[in-house]
């Protein structure tokens, strides 16, 4: 059986090493990469080509709404699950017209 290969774009490390554990954990799942900024998340995504990217919504450099729009760009297949604490409206009512870009 092949694994879901999965990117994390978190830039808090506990975060990121606590999910990479939990999905490294199940035997059809692996990570295959990580980073810690929106700019360095399009680029390995694009170097990796994961079947699904875990983007946290703030990090520094480039968020990920605008690493979102960038992949859907540039990798329309690749899956994006988004992560985020915020409960601002202003954030969730983003989240659809990102994940539906069509250039």
């Amino acid at each position: 059986m092949e694994k879901l290969r999965i990117m994390l774009a978190e830039d808090h490390l506990t975060v990121r090493e606590g999910i990479k554990l939990l999905i490294n954990s199940q035997p059809d799942m692996q990570v295959v990469g990580e980073v810690g900024d929106g700019g360095a998340a399009v680029r390995e995504a694009q170097k990796l080509a994961p079947d699904i990217v875990v983007m946290d919504v703030s990090m520094p450099r480039l968020n990920g709404l605008k690493a979102t729009k960038r992949l859907k760009m540039t990798s329309p297949t690749i899956k994006i699950l988004t992560l985020t604490r915020h409960t601002d409206d202003a954030y969730l009512q983003q989240l659809p017209r990102v994940w539906h870009y069509a250039p």
